[in-house]
């Protein structure tokens, strides 16, 4: 006959009182940011960064009366977040290929040349170095 277990004598968890450590809830603006919402005061939403206040700008500079429906603005606008994202990759490798922690000019311009097809890789280096060069000039001034 096997030998019986010793009886484990359950302790007692004190539980905390409710109002002591609320949940993280959507229902309580404290526990997620920090301070409590004064009576009547909305809570600010987060604005959604797009590029299409410059798609709009680039478009009516060079096709004036043309306009772009939604649905055109928000294809445009992930094609921009996409371009963004493969050259940013790109230019992450690179710096680490080099052993840098930085990612530079030169790193963006030759990521913008490996990412980007021919004749567009050249345009955007072209453009690009203009854009560093008068920004560089305001800077200075």
């Amino acid at each position: 006959m096997p030998p019986k277990k010793a009886a484990v004598a359950k302790k007692s968890v004190a539980k905390p009182a409710a109002d002591s450590n609320p949940p993280m809830t959507a229902k309580n603006p404290i526990a997620k940011r920090g301070r409590s919402l004064i009576a009547g005061e909305k809570r600010k939403k987060k604005g959604v960064q797009t590029y299409s206040s410059y798609i709009h700008r680039v478009l009516k500079q060079v096709h004036p009366d043309t306009g772009i429906s939604s649905k055109a603005m928000s294809v445009m606008n992930s094609f921009c977040n996409d371009i963004f994202e493969r050259i940013a990759a790109e230019g992450s490798k690179l710096s680490a290929y080099n052993k840098k922690s930085t990612i530079s000019t030169r790193e963006i311009q030759t990521a913008a040349r490996l990412v980007l097809p021919g004749e567009l890789a050249k345009h955007a280096v072209s453009e690009g170095t203009k854009a560093v060069t008068k920004y560089s000039a305001s800077k200075s001034t």
